[in-house]
C-alpha cells in the first residue's frame, strides 16, 4: 500500500534504535518517504521528544528535519474538536499534561493521519475502554499500526 505515514513519538524513538552509522539504508529509506511526502509527523511530536530522552543522534536527527513537524491545519483543528467530543476521549490528554502546559500529540497525530487519509504509526495498544491511540483511530476509522507493520507495509527488510 502506498499511504502517508504519520509518526507518534514512541516510533520515531524505536527509529532511534537504528543507528545511522550502522544502518545507513534505513535512514536513507526514512528520507525517500519524506522527500516523496509519504512521512509526516505533527510540531507535538517533536516538542515531545524536545522535552523527552531522545538518544543523541535522534534529537540532531529532528532538527535537521524540521519541516516534517507541521503545525496543524484548520481542518485538523476541527477533527481534533470532533474527538474532544466523545467525552470519553478527553483523557487522550493527561492531568499532568494539562497542568504542565506539556506538549500531548495524540489528537493531533490522528486528525493529520484522518486529513491525508493516513495511517497512525504508534507503539500504543488497542486496550478496551481506553483512550489510547488505537481506541480513537478505531472509533473514526483512522488506520493506525506498529513500526513492525509499517516496515512491512512499506516492504523493507535489510
Amino acid at each position: 500500500m502506498s499511504g502517508i505515514f504519520v509518526l507518534d513519538t514512541n516510533s520515531l524513538q524505536v527509529f532511534g534504535n537504528y543507528y545511522p552509522q550502522h544502518f545507513p539504508s534505513f535512514w536513507h529509506e526514512i528520507q525517500a518517504l519524506i522527500d516523496q511526502g509519504r512521512l509526516v509527523s505533527v510540531s507535538e511530536v517533536r516538542e515531545e521528544l524536545e522535552n523527552g530522552n531522545a538518544s543523541e543522534h535522534l534529537a540532531e536527527w529532528v532538527n535537521e528535519h524540521p519541516t516534517l513537524f507541521s503545525t496543524p491545519t484548520s481542518a485538523e483543528m476541527n477533527f481534533v474538536a470532533e474527538i474532544f467530543r466523545v467525552a470519553h476521549f478527553g483523557q487522550l490528554i493527561g492531568e499532568r499534561q494539562r497542568l504542565k502546559g506539556m506538549p500531548m500529540a495524540d489528537p493531533f497525530l490522528i486528525a493529520r493521519a484522518h486529513v491525508l487519509d493516513g495511517c497512525v504509526v504508534s507503539e500504543e495498544s488497542l486496550k478496551p475502554h481506553a483512550a489510547k491511540i488505537p481506541n480513537v483511530c478505531e472509533h473514526f476509522g483512522v488506520r493506525y499500526q506498529k513500526v513492525q507493520g509499517f516496515l512491512g507495509e512499506v516492504g523493507w527488510q535489510f
